[in-house]
């Protein structure tokens, strides 16, 4: 039976948001992850102003990756001013419209019948519980989503949701430069509710700034590359 990789490969940077990748790199890009043993690809709507999951499914398509052998996840919730959706401001809808209409989105532009996980990508203050639990139920009784998660929620805000909805996984920031959730309640709620964890940018700021702490980093990460005989 296949099971999430340890490492996940996310695809923000995949298109219009950095790297822009054609089909053809996108193919092989996969190939080369799969080959390395990682079979996960996490995604968003969102991602390159709502372009990014089609990149990756014109790729995908053309890959010698079956689909049986890898997992697709992808987060919605998040409604984003772009040229793709011109919108008067950033807001958050948890809708069961809304909801559904990014799951059968993401399932186009992925070109897939299933999504593996679905993440709610950011907490509302305003989400219905009820509502959500009902649309998921829904989409899970089509065969077009597995399970259910969230992503940068809080022990408390996880707390109140799973009152009405089973939750598989929290994707978070949980990093060597924000260690807060081990701290903070998160991942002992996440523990004791049998919540996976998901951490997006294991190494934080560290390509992004420069300061004493990533200097540290740097050192160790030297040492560990050398030990290990790898790159990093």
């Amino acid at each position: 039976m296949k099971s999430f990789s340890r490492i996940i490969s996310g695809t923000m940077t995949w298109g219009q948001w950095g790297k822009k990748y054609t089909p053809y790199e996108i193919q092989s890009l996969i190939e080369q992850t799969v080959y390395l043993g990682i079979n996960t690809f996490d995604h968003a709507d969102i991602y390159g102003g709502y372009t990014t999951e089609a990149d990756f499914g014109s790729g995908f398509k053309i890959s010698s990756v079956s689909r049986e052998s890898v997992y697709f996840i992808s987060k919605c919730g998040i409604q984003f001013p772009c040229d793709q959706r011109p919108l008067n401001v950033k807001h958050y809808d948890y809708s069961a419209k809304h909801l559904r209409m990014s799951v059968e989105n993401s399932l186009k532009k992925l070109q897939t019948d299933y999504i593996d996980v679905l993440l709610l990508h950011r907490p509302s203050p305003l989400m219905e519980s009820e509502t959500i639990l009902k649309v998921v139920q829904e989409l899970q009784v089509e065969g077009k989503i597995k399970d259910l998660g969230v992503s940068n929620f809080t022990a408390s805000q996880m707390s109140l949701f799973q009152q009405e909805v089973p939750l598989s996984w929290n994707q978070l920031e949980c990093s060597l430069t924000n260690e807060s959730p081990m701290f903070d309640g998160t991942l002992d709620h996440m523990k004791i509710n049998n919540v996976g964890a998901m951490a997006w940018s294991p190494l934080g700021s560290y390509f992004k700034e420069k300061s004493p702490q990533n200097k540290r980093i740097k050192g160790v990460m030297n040492d560990l590359s050398r030990k290990y005989n790898c790159s990093w």
